[in-house]
């Protein structure tokens, strides 16, 4: 990698683009790979716009997922490969995509250096040489594909019958990248999914070819080091790598939040500073022998790397967690959706973005997963979803159904923001005859659930005008709360030169980093003890998660030295912000209040 970012994948459709927009200039990112038809319709809008044969690939067509897919990233590398080779035959003339290449690259790259002494070099050979040179230097950045491991719905056939594993939706997405020309990873995401994880081995491309290169890799995105090695040494039993572990931060991030038991940030990226090499050795050793059993013997030692992402804000925060614990690379997400010429945001969700505050970004029950999700109160989606409330007709049709999984009313798995599931919920729930505010608070978990098949794909719909004919195109849109300190729009350059501190935004007043994540660790746990004191096993639970953000707490306070180093400025006031935090921890209740559940 050229540049120590990456743009993670954010939701469906707003990063559906980024590679070709940002590969050209050296910058990863990172696509989702859930939704096909989101896929289709945008591989036929490419092709046309580039003058590309297009032949539609219809849902008629056995395995059309996996196909639809294969199409569309096939043309990603077409259309980013002309675009190098274009670069590669520019001239160094102002704002021209050669020039920009190097003046985003970090100072502290290599080819840069080379950039500027070619700059101010008056020699003409020297710098014809230096030109040329330089334009051999030019690589794309990776175009890499997320899957949500645990979005596997099973599908079936025209007569209803349920079909083999390998047509379900993670699988075929899965074989989708591998038969594709993309050499780069997939970013497994959301947990452990066995039967996707046992199918990577009959992809070939997973394996180290004669050269022992392997031309598809794994990066696996965790919250914890526990997640991280007992994934990777499932994998490396089968004879699988994984090139890259990203941790995120469980809380603040953007999209699903799946939060730790208490384990902040920094005390996880301690404990992989710690264990890496011993990890990597350990999962070298394992992976070696699985391999021989394959039959496969003449492997170097292949290289992992770790990243970082989740709520980072600052050139100094980015490059302490980079030098400090010693990773590759920091994921810069919910910012980039302020950029339009890396991501793809409709323009009334961009005003409304750019307008918005702190206090309308929220952590809500809106997934069908059942998984906390970060939302956006301005968004066009939930909007739409409180005039259906207002009109007695609440939740959504179901016309994608990635995320099915309630059987509740029926044989076949709904969808919880279906308008067929929360019909008949609140039917059940009438007959309860419950109090009133007992009711509302039921009736309100219903419905909070929201349509995201639709929703996040929505924004490119509308940025391209290539939505259908009375189509809904609410947009769901689901940024980090870093989000709040972010105006915008930015121009690319802008953004770049922010994150390597060559000229910073002009920020609102921003908590630290480690900050802001545990104020919302702190809320999280309010919330546990408010809703789970009465259960033992849940006080287990939130007993646990009370001590981790105490030790956590004590272990930022001795970094701060250390944070210093790289720029930190607030010490006093972060020490007495994190003993405020502590006091509000020590006050919060963990018994029980039933005295027979206290013996």
């Amino acid at each position: 990698m050229k540049h120590t970012f990456h743009i993670p994948v954010l939701g469906l459709a707003f990063s559906i683009d980024s590679p070709l927009k940002v590969a050209k200039f050296g910058i990863s990112s990172v696509m989702s790979i859930v939704d096909d038809e989101l896929i289709e319709r945008i591989r036929a809008f490419y092709a046309q716009e580039n003058q590309f044969y297009y032949v539609p690939i219809k849902k008629a067509e056995e395995d059309y997922r996996a196909k639809r897919i294969t199409a569309y990233l096939n043309l990603v590398q077409q259309i980013i490969d002309t675009q190098i080779f274009h670069i590669k035959n520019d001239e160094f003339l102002p704002d021209s995509d050669l020039t920009n290449y190097f003046e985003l690259l970090p100072d502290t790259d290599l080819s840069k250096q080379r950039y500027k002494k070619m700059l101010n070099t008056d020699d003409i050979n020297e710098k014809a040489a230096l030109q040329e040179e330089l334009k051999a230097m030019v690589v794309p950045g990776e175009i890499d594909v997320n899957i949500m491991a645990k979005v596997d719905k099973l599908n079936v056939d025209t007569k209803g019958n349920i079909l083999d594993d390998k047509y379900a939706d993670a699988l075929a997405a899965l074989r989708g990248f591998a038969q594709s020309n993309l050499r780069s990873s997939v970013v497994l995401s959301a947990g452990m999914n066995p039967r996707l994880y046992n199918y990577l081995t009959e992809l070939p491309s997973f394996f180290p070819n004669r050269y022992g290169v392997l031309e598809k890799r794994i990066i696996l995105k965790v919250s914890d080091y526990r997640s991280a090695y007992i994934q990777a040494k499932y994998l490396a039993k089968k004879g699988l790598w994984v090139s890259e572990f990203r941790i995120e931060s469980g809380l603040n991030c953007g999209g699903h939040a799946f939060a730790t038991d208490g384990y902040l940030l920094g005390p996880i990226l301690e404990e992989f500073k710690q264990k890496k090499e011993e990890l990597v050795q350990e999962l070298s050793s394992i992976y070696r022998a699985a391999l021989l059993e394959k039959g496969i013997s003449s492997v170097h030692t292949l290289p992992i790397r770790f990243s970082v992402q989740g709520g980072i804000g600052t050139a100094e925060e980015h490059i302490f967690l980079l030098t400090y614990y010693g990773f590759d690379s920091a994921g810069w997400g919910s910012p980039f959706l302020l950029v339009p010429e890396a991501t793809t945001v409709d323009n009334d969700t961009l005003a409304k973005l750019i307008q918005a505050n702190k206090e309308d970004f929220y952590l809500s029950d809106s997934s069908p997963l059942g998984v906390p999700f970060h939302n956006f109160k301005g968004s066009t989606a939930e909007q739409r979803r409180m005039e259906r409330i207002a009109k007695g007709v609440p939740g959504s049709p179901c016309t994608k159904q990635y995320l099915v999984s309630n059987t509740e009313f029926s044989k076949e798995p709904v969808c919880t923001a279906s308008r067929v599931y929360q019909h008949a919920k609140i039917k059940e729930l009438k007959n309860l005859q419950l109090p009133e505010t007992e009711f509302q608070e039921q009736f309100d978990k219903i419905t909070a659930k929201t349509c995201l098949c639709e929703g996040l794909a929505a924004s490119a719909y509308l940025k391209y005008s290539i939505q259908k004919p009375k189509e809904n195109t609410a947009v769901s849109i689901c940024p980090g709360p870093n989000m709040a300190y972010f105006k915008g729009p930015y121009m690319l350059q802008e953004m770049i030169d922010h994150i390597y501190g060559r000229r910073p935004l002009s920020l609102k007043t921003r908590p630290h980093l480690f900050v802001n994540e545990l104020q919302l660790y702190v809320d999280y746990f309010k919330n546990l003890v408010k809703n789970g004191v009465d259960d033992v096993k849940k006080l287990k639970v939130i007993q646990k998660f009370k001590d981790q953000l105490v030790q956590g707490i004590a272990y930022y306070r001795t970094i701060t030295k250390e944070m210093e180093k790289f720029g930190f400025k607030e010490t006093s006031g972060f020490i007495s912000v994190l003993s405020n935090y502590e006091q509000d921890l020590k006050g919060q209740p963990t018994r029980m209040h039933s005295p027979a559940l206290n013996r």
